[in-house]
C-alpha cells in the first residue's frame, strides 16, 4: 500500500485507519497559511502568499524586489535551488504546538506574476519520524476533507465544549491519564480525533478513532456524537478524579 492511501495502525485493543504520509503532507500544505523559503543562501518568510494546485504544486506570489525572484530567474533550470518549509501548528494552545513540518525541495519557474515550484523531493516530519514521500504519490494524493476546517473545529471544541473534552477522556485507558494535569484536542481528521494529555513534565497523545470516516463537517458532527455517547456510558477515569481532588486541574 502506498503512502497516498490510508494506513492501518494498531491503537489500544483494535485497528484504526490513519492518514498516509502523502495525504498528511497534502493536508499540511492545504491548511498552512505561511511558509519559509530558502534559496541562494537566503531565507524569507511569506504569509498568505501562496496557493496550491490539484497536483500539489505551490504557486508563490512574491514582491518584485524580493531576492527570491532574482534567484529563481537566475537559477539553472531543472536543478534543485529552493526549499519551502511549512509548519503544522496545533490550533489549540498546547505544549510543543508544532505537530510536524513539511519540506518541498525543487526549483522555481516564473509564471505570469508569480513563481511555481517544481518539486524534486518531499519530506514530512512527524513525531514518529521523517519520511520521504514519493513525488507521484504526493501529486495524486488529496488533502484530508477536514484539513482546512480543522482549526475552527478544534478551537470551538476546546473553548465552547471543555465538558465534552473531559467526557471523551473516559475513552482513554486509565494508565494513559496517570498524572494528567490538562487534556486538549490536538488534531482531527476524517478517521479520528487526537487528544494531547499533558502532565507536569511530559505529555502524550491518544487517538480516538471514529466508527466510520467523516468526509465533511456534517458527518464529523455525527462521528463526534457517537464518541460522546460511548464516553457517557464509560466510567470516569480515576486519574482525572485524583486530579480534581488534589486541585491540579
Amino acid at each position: 500500500m502506498g503512502d497516498s492511501h490510508t494506513g492501518d495502525r494498531r491503537m489500544g485493543d483494535g485497528w484504526t485507519a490513519v492518514p498516509g504520509a502523502a495525504e498528511r503532507a497534502r493536508s499540511v500544505l492545504a491548511a498552512s497559511w505561511s511558509c519559509a523559503v530558502t534559496a541562494d543562501g537566503g531565507r524569507e518568510e511569506f504569509v498568505g502568499a501562496h496557493t496550491v494546485d490539484e497536483d500539489g504544486r505551490v504557486h508563490l506570489y512574491v514582491p518584485e524586489d524580493s531576492s527570491l525572484l532574482t534567484a529563481a530567474i537566475c537559477a539553472p533550470r531543472g536543478e534543485p535551488s529552493a526549499v519551502l518549509e511549512f509548519a503544522d501548528v496545533a490550533p489549540v494552545p498546547v505544549r510543543h504546538r508544532v505537530r510536524g513540518r513539511l519540506w518541498l525541495a525543487g526549483w522555481f519557474v516564473p509564471e505570469d506574476d508569480h513563481l511555481v515550484l517544481h518539486p524534486t523531493r518531499v519530506v514530512l516530519k512527524q513525531p514518529t519520524g521523517a519520511v520521504v514521500v514519493a513525488l507521484d504519490e504526493f501529486a495524486e494524493a488529496r488533502p484530508d476533507p477536514l484539513a482546512t476546517a480543522e482549526a475552527q473545529l478544534l478551537t470551538h471544541l476546546a473553548d465552547a465544549h471543555p465538558d465534552a473534552v473531559e467526557r471523551l477522556t473516559r475513552l482513554v485507558r486509565h494508565d494513559s491519564l496517570h498524572g494528567a494535569v490538562r487534556v486538549q484536542p490536538l488534531a482531527v481528521d476524517r478517521h479520528g480525533l487526537t487528544l494531547r494529555i499533558e502532565r507536569a513534565r511530559a505529555h502524550g497523545d491518544v487517538r480516538l478513532p471514529f466508527h466510520a470516516p467523516a468526509d465533511d463537517v456534517g458527518q464529523l458532527t455525527e462521528r463526534m456524537h457517537v464518541l460522546l455517547t460511548r464516553a457517557s456510558t464509560a466510567s470516569c477515569p480515576r486519574a482525572l478524579q485524583r486530579q480534581r481532588t488534589d486541585g491540579d486541574g
